[in-house]
């Protein structure tokens, strides 16, 4: 079949996926469409969409198929966290967002969602339209069973995806999500006073929140050594402060790293600053023993507050 060079262009943009109604706008017939799927050189998919090729899609692939199904739509939720380094899986079901009242039929395994604001969360990616990475992070966040999970959720995407707190507020501000509204704004504004690793996410809605300690000081710069380093957590108190640091890393396999944390932790020794250090073993394995152990200092400096979480009412 001699086909177009505009079609081979399209194709090669989008992986090999194409409509009927592409192939038609650029010099197929219909009867040439039906030959390639006859013969099984072309896949009928859903709802018009061809794979002109055989054997199983690319992950590539499977996105333009699901969004050219919806035209005009965006890849959206959990299959745009996958694009945005936000989620490890790829969802069951591919997600997609259309315009608000936009119907569509025949759509198969796809999940469609409905956006007011579809024309103002989009981005294009490589020439697939995705959903924006500020907008995918509250989305996943608003799908989530909970509140608590909802916040640690918003913080870990935006986290990954290089998304700001300030940039949250404004897309929540443009989209007024009705679910976990107040919820989510209080994890924004967690990000915007310092809260910069997942680990930190964690320490701030599983330690500090749910076990009635007291809203620390993020990102503290210090002095060591004539440089500027940064404490994750300052807490305050009559009696005198607490460093909490927060150390995602198992060993330091860098000896200059190794190095400038000793220096650090001499320098808050020698400003008369108890520290305690914790690790995702300590704060996503072990919350609520990392919640007395910190309660337990704050209380040495005249901080009081320390409550148990439901997980240690129930145990």
């Amino acid at each position: 079949m001699d086909v177009p060079e505009s079609w081979r262009a399209l194709l090669a943009e989008q992986h090999g996926i194409g409509t009927r109604r592409q192939a038609l706008e650029h010099g197929l017939t219909l009867a040439q469409i039906r030959a390639q799927v006859d013969a099984e050189r072309w896949q009928r998919l859903r709802d018009g969409t061809l794979a002109t090729f055989t054997g199983p899609l690319t992950p590539e692939a499977e996105d333009w198929a699901a969004v050219l199904a919806c035209w005009p739509a965006a890849l959206s939720h959990g299959s745009a966290g996958v694009r945005w380094r936000m989620v490890r899986r790829r969802p069951d079901s591919p997600h997609v967002s259309v315009a608000y009242g936009r119907s569509t039929s025949r759509t198969g395994d796809l999940t469609v969602h409905r956006s007011r604001a579809f024309e103002h969360i989009t981005v294009v990616e490589e020439g697939l339209p995705i959903v924006a990475p500020v907008h995918t992070a509250v989305d996943l966040a608003v799908a989530s069973p909970t509140a608590r999970s909802a916040m640690s959720v918003l913080q870990r995407s935006a986290l990954a995806g290089g998304v700001s707190g300030m940039q949250l507020l404004a897309a929540m501000e443009l989209r007024r999500p009705t679910r976990y509204r107040n919820a989510l704004r209080d994890a924004a504004m967690l990000m915007i006073e310092g809260v910069m690793s997942a680990l930190e996410s964690s320490y701030a809605l599983s330690v500090e929140g749910p076990h009635g300690l007291p809203h620390g000081v993020r990102q503290v710069p210090v002095v060591v050594d004539g440089t500027v380093l940064f404490e994750d957590v300052l807490y305050s108190g009559p009696h005198g402060e607490l460093i909490v640091r927060l150390d995602g890393w198992r060993f330091h396999s860098d000896r200059r790293v190794a190095h400038r944390d000793r220096r650090r932790g001499n320098a808050a020794q020698l400003a008369g600053r108890a520290r305690l250090a914790f690790g995702p073993e300590e704060v996503d394995g072990d919350p609520c023993g990392t919640a007395r152990e910190v309660g337990a200092v704050l209380a040495q400096i005249g901080v009081d507050g320390l409550r148990p979480c439901e997980r240690c009412g129930s145990s």
